[in-house]
């Protein structure tokens, strides 16, 4: 299954580099959600449509893979604290956190901002209902903090973050998000991701039902979204750069199913990089799924040979992204770098909330 064996490539990552201009950044979603742009790509082939188009470009017989992790309230703000006697004194310094991976039910591995500001051994404190002290630090400079509570009050950290947490949207997005479900997909289930599966988001659950009524069938897989989402590659040379690792999970019913539809003829398309990245992981060099739940930090870009995704629905990723190369990977550098260029010519709109994208 997960094979991290890199293919050879001279493409470096100013390859994958393309002009975009600052207002084509989407800044707010689009209503209803699956009224945003939908691009065809076929090979050279682009056909312009319109999202609630997809069903038209489905067939029975087919599996649409969803990735169904859940955007938690990640970003939290607090205080540093220091003890006096038995007392917390409260200091100036503001800390904001963004909860990256669970580790335990209240451990968690964060990113703050300043980082310096609070030390190992040194805590936290957000409002007045959830504390934090900073048990270490790792490798890339993240924290580990163990958050506490009062559990005669609060269930899980989740219940918490629901109160006192915003979304973490991308720092691309720049505008207030006035309905914390935009940044989630209608078929969103199990708590886990710093990141929308931003794909998804084109869903209505009325175009979902009509799919199905269709004979596609609908199959979650989970890939709980990390910060490496957002981080740009930086080495020269693409097999230089080093993925995140993110937690997935693939059920023995998903494999079945996706399995049995597959050796008759059906096509699998992944609705994301997330699901693609799922499913490429969890499968062998067969094609065949197999359940799994462990973390991942499979990277594609031209070269890699495809053994379980047929098809990709997607949006459409920064320049010179760990993303941008996989959707190259499927469809041919030649041919993405061809379909943004359009894209940007046709003014479609870009990243997170941005339009869509069917390569096929």
């Amino acid at each position: 299954m997960i094979k991290n064996e890199l293919p050879e490539t001279t493409l470096c990552t100013r390859d994958f580099y393309y002009d975009l201009p600052e207002e084509l950044i989407a800044q707010t979603p689009i209503e209803p959600r699956d009224h945003s742009r939908l691009m065809v790509l076929e090979g050279e082939s682009i056909c312009h449509k319109h999202f609630y188009d997809i069903i038209d470009y489905l067939k029975e017989g087919d599996t649409l893979v969803i990735n169904d992790s859940k955007v938690i309230p990640a970003r939290i703000y607090g205080e540093k604290i220091r003890p006096q006697g038995e007392e917390f004194v409260q200091e100036a310094s503001k800390i904001e956190t963004l909860l990256l991976k669970q580790i335990e039910s209240d451990k968690w591995e964060v990113l703050l901002r300043p980082a310096k500001k609070v030390k190992v051994g040194g805590s936290i404190r957000y409002g007045d209902i959830l504390t934090a002290t900073v048990e270490g630090v790792v490798e890339d400079g993240n924290r580990i903090l163990s958050f506490s509570y009062d559990k005669t009050k609060y269930t899980n950290i989740y219940e918490v973050l629901n109160i006192i947490g915003s979304m973490p949207l991308p720092p691309y997005i720049t505008k207030k998000l006035e309905d914390k479900d935009r940044y989630q997909t209608v078929y969103a289930r199990e708590n886990g991701s710093a990141a929308a599966p931003t794909a998804g988001l084109h869903f209505t659950k009325e175009l979902m039902a009509k799919i199905e009524a269709k004979g596609v069938k609908i199959v979650p897989v989970m890939l709980h979204v990390g910060l490496g989402t957002f981080r740009p590659v930086k080495a020269d040379k693409i097999t230089d750069h080093i993925m995140h690792s993110e937690f997935i999970t693939v059920t023995e019913e998903s494999a079945r199913i996706i399995n049995e539809r597959k050796a008759k003829g059906g096509r699998i398309i992944a609705v994301g990089t997330t699901s693609c990245r799922t499913l490429e992981s969890a499968s062998d060099e067969t094609g065949a799924v197999h359940p799994i739940a462990t973390t991942t930090g499979i990277f594609i870009y031209p070269g890699y040979r495809f053994k379980a995704v047929d098809a990709l629905i997607t949006n459409f990723h920064l320049p010179e992204s760990t993303l941008l190369m996989l959707v190259s990977a499927l469809a041919g550098k030649e041919n993405i770098m061809n379909a943004y260029k359009t894209a940007v010519c046709e003014k479609y709109r870009f990243f997170s909330f941005g339009d869509a994208m069917l390569i096929q």
